[in-house]
């Protein structure tokens, strides 16, 4: 699951239309996924869902739109997880869009453990960020406790045995963009929106 549906006050537009280089970021994060062996990819957007749809291509992907996506990351993840009907699928993968340092052995490490009472974050330094795997019996308990811009984190406070944690730091940089000053370091763009049909 891509959660890519925030508006980015910090940054100038939303995560969903940064570009790296001349490529929509969410391109980039599908393939990381897909190439991760991830078997459904799930998109949530919200902020300029349209302009998302006719830049980025979500072809290979499922993509949910969260109408209150203004209410923080906490929606984003009950409409994702509302999208997974395949009672086949044992867990899912979460990661937010705006972390182009993301790579697809870290991906692999955090799925490693796709199982239904399966709890997974990668640690970069030691503090956990994503991406996280919430095996299915979580997602009933998450789905209700996930709440505003803390998402799933009341979830796992409250059952922080249970996680397993995957050290990602050689891997991968955690790192989310949340400032102009970032979006430079990784040459990242978020390009006018056109207006239109």
């Amino acid at each position: 699951m891509i959660i890519a549906a925030g508006g980015g006050r910090r940054i100038g537009g939303p995560e969903a239309l940064l570009h790296l280089r001349e490529r929509p970021l969410v391109d980039q994060m599908i393939d990381t996924m897909t190439e991760a062996g991830c078997a459904q990819t799930v998109v949530v957007l919200g902020a300029a869902a349209a302009e998302v749809r006719r830049t980025a291509d979500l072809s290979g992907a499922t993509v949910v739109v969260n109408q209150a996506w203004g209410t923080g990351v906490g929606s984003s993840i009950r409409a994702g997880l509302a999208a997974l009907t395949d009672d086949t699928i044992e867990a899912v993968v979460v990661i937010p869009v705006d972390m182009p340092g993301l790579t697809t052995e870290a991906v692999r490490r955090v799925v490693a453990l796709p199982y239904p009472d399966a709890l997974v974050c990668a640690t970069y330094g030691g503090l956990r960020g994503y991406p996280m795997l919430f095996g299915r019996r979580h997602w009933p308990g998450i789905a209700t406790l996930a709440s505003a811009d803390v998402g799933a984190r009341p979830y796992l406070l409250a059952h922080k045995d249970l996680i397993v944690d995957i050290a990602c730091d050689t891997v991968a940089d955690g790192s989310r963009v949340d400032s102009p000053e970032q979006m430079t370091r990784y040459g990242l763009t978020v390009p006018p929106q056109r207006v239109g049909a």
